[in-house]
Parts: C-alpha cells; structure tokens; sequence
C-alpha cells in the first residue's frame, strides 16, 4: 500500500506504546520456555454462539484430549455438546458498548485501544497455552493482541482465516477509505507474524500467498454430525413445539386431532407421523442481516412467486423461515410486515442451537443469499444445509463453484428473477419425488461428504503436533 502521508497523532502514538511494549517482551521471552503442553486457546473476538467454525475446532481439540479455553463474547449459547465438555472452558470477554464522544476517528481509534487492552489482558490471564487458534475476521485488535499473547506465553499462533476483515469494513467506508487502508496494512503485517494459518477455501489460499505472502492450508468447512436429515417423528415434534409461538407452523384447517401441524400429523390409532395433504413447502434462509446480504432480492423473488400462482401456476403454498441475528433485521422485518401475500407466509424466528440443524433437516428447500465481501469465502449456512441434504439455491460469487455445483446440488443465481423461476421449477410438481428437486437431494446422499472431524484430523491435527 503505498504512503499516505504522515499517521495522525492517535496512531502514530500507539504505534510508539506497542513498539515499546514488544520489546520489553521479547527480552522476557528470552527468559521463557515454551510450556501449555495439551492446553489451547480457541479465541474470537465476537459472539461464541454465532461462531460455529470456531466452537468446532474446540469441540475437536477437546476430542483428542486437549484443555480448550473457547474465547469469545458470550451474546448465544454455544452449542450444548461445547458447554458439555469437560475439556471445555468458556472465557467470556466483556462487549463495549458503542462510545459516541467526539469525532468517528477518535471514537474508533479508542475502542480499538480499550479492545486491545482487554483482550491482551484476557488471553495473558488464562492458563499457559501452547497455542492460540484465532479467527480472523474480526482481526483489528485480535491479530496483534494474541501474537504479543503468544510472546509471552511462547505459545503458537495459528490464525483461521474466514474471510479479510479490511473488505467486509469497505462495504460500509469505501475501498479508500483511511480506516479500510489502515485495517489492510495491519492484516497483511501481523498475518505474516502468525506460526501457522488455515484458510476456508482454495480461492483464499491463493490470494493469501499472491498479495499477504501468507503461506496457508485450506480447511474447508465441513458439516459437524447433527447436520443430518430430520427423522419424521423429530420433524412432527420441532413443527408442533414451533407452532405454539410461530402462525406459519400451525394447521392450516380444523381438524379432528389436535397433533397436527401445517407439515405434518400423527395417526392416532397407529401413533406413525406423516405428511400432511397439501402442505406448503418449507423455504428456509440464514442470514445474518448484513450488508453482504441483500435480502430484498429473496423479497422480490417471493412477489414474483406470488404472482406465478395468481397467473394460474399450480404452485404450492410457501412457509418461508428466515433464521439469525443482525443490525439490519429490524429493517427487513418492516418490509415483510408490508407485505400482503395471500400464499407466502414469513417468519423470522431466532432458534435454539439444537433446532436449528432439525429445521434445515425437515425444509424443502434452502437459500442462501451471502455474497463474499473479498470473494473468498464461502457460505457455512450451505454447508449446514447440504449436511442435511437439502437443495441449495445460492446467489453467485466468485469462487461458490468449490460448494454449490450447479445443476447438481442446488442452483445459482445472479438476481430476483433467476431466483422465482428457479422456485417455480423447483415447486412445480411439489410434493412429488420427480424432477430437480428430489434429484438434487438424491445427489446429495450419495456424495457422503467428508464430515467435520474426519477433515480437521486430517488438516489440523498434525499442525498442533503431539499431546505430551
């Protein structure tokens, strides 16, 4: 990156305390020995609970006999097999609230400081690790405060790159911006200080040698063990526990028993669960309510669908389930409220860890609308949903050709009316077990794709070295 002039004092003052401060450190690290055998730390500066990467490598650490610190915000319960553990220690890191005193730069400037400081001072307060995973991003602080951690403990660094945390903050600034150039230039420096790194697909392997000169092994995410189809009798039990607080999930019409749901009933002499007639079909979409996701295109996608079926089209009727967490939720929810379908209906639940990997095991269809900030990553919910062999219509990107295989797994689609032609191909002959629909899912059960731990003991587990 080339110069931009002289830094503005704050920077230019930090720079100076933390030249300082490294120095006194590596004169101690010369003092000490490298220790933390069998102990590591699994560190995120964001929400454990939303960070389902990073709770795996915990849960896989953890497996092979490991003492993980999980490191992160706690906002979500993490997932219940990681507070099972017993190899697993939470270490919960308190959020700032937002300071809105002076100018955005000072504003900024100090909480990247006060992150700093409390994040050095959480990872040098647990016991001693002989290696700290970090994910990346957020990585500004979290890069340089875990490799100073790393000085003092003489433990590893290996950073888990997701995506490039300059690009998701050019969305909201502009690729000039001076806090974008900022956050570029201190990427590509403290990444190259890190002893190992791990990247999500080939395209981000590549691009981190060309331009980081960062030399990394892809892992690419795998879907952990409970990602797997819904039994029918689990799919009932989910649909009725749903349908006390969702509309969408209760039964459509009066009816005799009272075990039923909009997809599904149970016989009530032979107490077997089936399908229920002339049920809608489940539509589900994770989203994180984000700028790199425009969900408007999935808005309009369902007016369009809407209108096939006024035109004439014998299309069923659609439950659309929108899952997650996010700044621009509040937002969407007020356009749905606008909406005055007649044959959709939406909802946008915030789901239990566990329901979640049973809804995307009972749905129809999957779609996903994330759209890579550096075009490098790939989508985790796709990966979730093909674990449960569900189809997949995704919106392009760059590299999505290394998880959706068009035409053979899911779809892909570049705007709004791609999208509702592809849902009316695909629900044309709902609920029948012809066309693209069930094929695809056929696809997906015979690919048996490697699993989570399967992938990790082959990649990760040699990085780390023996237990001693």
């Amino acid at each position: 990156m080339a110069a931009a002039g002289p830094w503005p004092w704050p920077w230019a003052a930090v720079a100076g305390a933390v030249a300082a401060l490294l120095f006194l450190l590596l004169l101690w690290r010369r003092r000490r020995r490298a220790g933390g055998a069998g102990r590591v730390c699994v560190a995120v500066l964001g929400d454990l609970g939303r960070s389902p990467r990073m709770q795996y490598h915990a849960l896989a650490l953890a497996r092979h006999g490991r003492e993980v610190a999980l490191l992160g915000y706690l906002q979500t319960r993490p997932h219940r097999d990681v507070l099972r553990s017993e190899n697993i220690r939470l270490v919960p890191v308190a959020e700032l609230s937002v300071l809105r005193v002076g100018p955005k730069l000072f504003q900024y400037v100090l909480k990247v400081l006060v992150q700093s400081v409390q994040l050095l001072y959480t990872l040098l307060r647990i016991e001693q690790p002989s290696c700290i995973l970090l994910q990346n991003p957020p990585g500004l602080p979290s890069i340089a405060a875990a490799w100073v951690a790393g000085l003092w403990w003489g433990s590893k660094l290996i950073i888990d790159w997701h995506n490039y945390g300059y690009t998701i903050m050019s969305l909201s600034h502009g690729r000039s911006h001076p806090l974008v150039l900022i956050a570029e230039w201190y990427e590509k420096l403290f990444g190259r200080l890190s002893d190992y790194n791990l990247c999500v697909t080939d395209a981000m392997r590549k691009d981190l040698w060309v331009n980081f000169k960062i030399k990394a092994v892809t892992l690419h995410d795998k879907p952990a063990s409970y990602f797997k189809e819904t039994p029918l009798d689990l799919q009932h039990n989910l649909f009725m526990k749903l349908a006390k607080d969702y509309e969408p999930f209760k039964a459509r019409a009066a009816s005799p028993s009272a075990d039923r749901s909009a997809f599904t009933e149970r016989d009530g002499s032979s107490g077997s669960v089936l399908k229920s007639r002339g049920r809608p079909a489940l539509l589900i979409s994770s989203t994180s309510w984000t700028e790199d996701e425009d969900f408007s295109v999935l808005l309009r996608a369902l007016e369009d669908y809407e209108r096939f079926i006024k035109e004439g089209a014998r299309l069923p009727a659609l439950v659309c389930v929108i899952t997650g967490k996010g700044p621009l939720k509040d937002y969407y929810n007020g356009l749905i409220q606008k909406l005055r379908f007649k044959h959709i209906q939406i909802c946008t639940p915030w789901l239990e860890a566990e329901d979640y990997p049973l809804l995307l095991g009972s749905a129809d269809l999957g779609v996903c609308l994330h759209k890579s900030s550096s075009g490098l990553d790939l989508p985790m919910k796709v990966v979730d949903m093909f674990g449960c062999c569900l189809p997949v219509c995704a919106i392009h990107f760059e590299c999505l050709h290394e998880l959706v295989k068009h035409n053979e797994n899911g779809l892909i689609f570049r705007d709004s009316q791609e999208l509702a032609k592809q849902l009316k191909m695909l629900f044309l002959d709902f609920p029948s077990l012809e066309g693209k629909l069930h094929s695809f899912r056929e696809n997906l059960r015979a690919s048996r794709q490697l699993r989570w731990d399967q992938s990790w003991d082959q990649i990760v587990l040699p990085l780390l070295g023996n237990k001693e």
